[in-house]
């Protein structure tokens, strides 16, 4: 097994180009050339206890990350299905991408091996890059807690709280 990437504040984030769950398409050099900040998090699942706060503390702060220029895309393996159901019963106002075959967390670093009760698997480690309008890596975490999450970005990025 390969040790997954580990990036850093600087560098260039990986380039992608996928769809959400409604068949949008989400290009971050079309967001880079438009002059918006993607902030983009990756999630274990959807619909769980940890993966709700998260995605219902972004989509409770969206107005003010909207106002610096920030759009919000959340990660994560599951299904359309799954996506369209976490959305709906949430009311999430920012698209959740697909990405059933796990190339935008590995890209990102993201797949890695946790230990839970001893046991150690391969998952998600929950995790959010905040890239620059230039493509590069303006703050990023690794494996971060769900909840305060999104009150502690905006703190590091300026943004109040």
């Amino acid at each position: 097994m390969n040790e997954p990437i580990t990036h850093e504040i600087g560098q260039a984030a990986p380039q992608f180009n996928c769809v959400d769950s409604d068949g949008k398409k989400h290009d971050l050099a079309t967001y880079c050339d438009a002059g918006q900040k993607v902030i983009l998090y990756f999630y274990p699942r959807d619909s769980t206890p940890g993966c709700t706060t998260q995605a219902c503390d972004f989509r409770d702060n969206m107005a003010q990350l909207t106002s610096h220029g920030y759009i919000v895309l959340g990660v994560s393996k599951d299904s359309e299905g799954s996506h369209e159901k976490f959305i709906g019963r949430q009311s999430l106002n920012f698209p959740l991408l697909m990405d059933t075959d796990g190339k935008l967390h590995e890209a990102f670093g993201t797949w890695r091996l946790k230990k839970n009760y001893g046991r150690e698997y391969m998952g998600c480690s929950r995790s959010t890059f905040v890239i620059d309008t230039d493509g590069t890596f303006s703050w990023l975490r690794y494996n971060v807690k769900a909840k305060g999450h999104v009150g502690m970005l905006l703190r590091e990025l300026g943004l109040g709280e």
